[in-house]
């Protein structure tokens, strides 16, 4: 009787190129990053190296989560990758209320949400519809998705309606916006069963076109636990050499954190969304993006409120500038108009990308 043959499993990591670019050069650009610091290297210098690690933190931290979460469903995939994706953004805005930098924190809030839907969504929509033409969201997921959305940011501009409007309300913005963080939070927690819940048409296992090797779990957990640390430290320095650096090239604090903070900040997002939507994995693509900012809504915005208020940081509060709001308003509905028909096209994209530089520019002068 012959043998029966056994199936082996090679436990030695398998890294592509990418892989290996994007670990090397993060544990490199946190290395020089400290340098800086430490060596008090030109601010403007110091901030470059530092937005650069952080960026490229972010990108291991989606990686590693791409290797954890992509047999789950887009579903469970997008709201993992958004919750570990937004941690250099919370370091980073925790960092800058220590500084004082509460209209950083303001616009960064308000920018993280208008570069995913209309920068990151944009690239995603161009680059999918250039390669492969229109392409599908996902109707139901994307209503479900497109509604949390619009919820979540009408329930985070009232507290600045009721400030402009001098409703009683809006004499009591501290514990207002207390109070409506935990709502905020709550209703989050109550959508995760929702979220994470397969859909009838998810595929089990990886999405489709996905032909990277896989990582041991132990391995992906510890690069992302390695990168969760640095991310803290490298995102200490980056607000140290944020003031020196704005005012050295004289730029805003509501240019800063709409544009540079955020975009450093949802690297992950950038770079994950774009290559979904190109490996025509849309839906994927759809809801890593919008997974983001609805979690900026309901949770990161929220947490930073109520961190700022126990630990006697500068006092953060939902109250935005006008500008701000209408800015988030008018985008948020414009891509819930464009997401409702559950397709996509390369057009739309190039829309959303115009729009984003339009908003942007707005904010140049302050």
């Amino acid at each position: 009787m012959l043998p029966m043959a056994t199936q082996t499993t090679n436990p030695t990591p398998v890294f592509i190129m990418s892989d290996k670019v994007i670990i090397g050069g993060g544990a490199l650009l946190c290395v020089l990053s400290g340098v800086a610091h430490y060596a008090g290297w030109n601010s403007v210098v110091a901030f470059v190296i530092s937005a650069a690690a952080v960026t490229s933190l972010a990108s291991l931290v989606g990686r590693c989560v791409e290797q954890l979460g992509d047999r789950f469903g887009p579903g469970a995939t997008g709201v993992l990758q958004s919750a570990l994706g937004n941690l250099p953004e919370l370091f980073i805005c925790i960092f800058a209320l220590k500084s004082g930098l509460v209209d950083v924190v303001r616009a960064a809030l308000i920018g993280s949400i208008l570069a995913n839907l209309l920068l990151v969504l944009g690239l995603a929509f161009l680059v999918g519809g250039l390669k492969h033409g229109t392409q599908k969201l996902g109707s139901e997921r994307a209503k479900t998705i497109t509604m949390l959305m619009l919820l979540s940011v009408t329930a985070l501009v009232i507290p600045s309606v009721a400030h402009w409007v001098h409703s009683p309300a809006g004499a009591h913005e501290r514990s207002f916006s207390l109070i409506v963080s935990v709502i905020l939070i709550g209703i989050f927690l109550l959508s995760l069963p929702g979220s994470l819940r397969k859909g009838a048409n998810d595929q089990d296992g990886e999405p489709a076109g996905h032909e990277d090797p896989r990582w041991p779990i132990w391995l992906a957990v510890t690069l992302l636990a390695a990168a969760g640390v640095g991310a803290a430290f490298v995102s200490d320095w980056f607000v140290d050499a944020l003031t020196p650096a704005m005012d050295a090239v004289n730029i805003s604090q509501a240019f800063a954190g709409l544009v540079i903070v955020a975009i450093a900040g949802n690297a992950i997002e950038n770079v994950i969304g774009v290559q979904l939507a190109a490996r025509n994995n849309s839906e994927y693509a759809f809801s890593v993006v919008l997974n983001s900012p609805i979690q900026i809504g309901l949770v990161l915005a929220p947490v930073l409120v109520i961190v700022s208020q126990v630990f006697g940081l500068a006092s953060l509060t939902l109250v935005f500038s006008p500008m701000l709001i209408v800015a988030l308003m008018l985008s948020v509905i414009l891509t819930a108009f464009i997401a409702a028909d559950g397709e996509s096209n390369w057009l739309e994209g190039a829309t959303l990308i115009g729009l984003y530089g339009v908003i942007a520019t707005a904010f140049w002068w302050g």
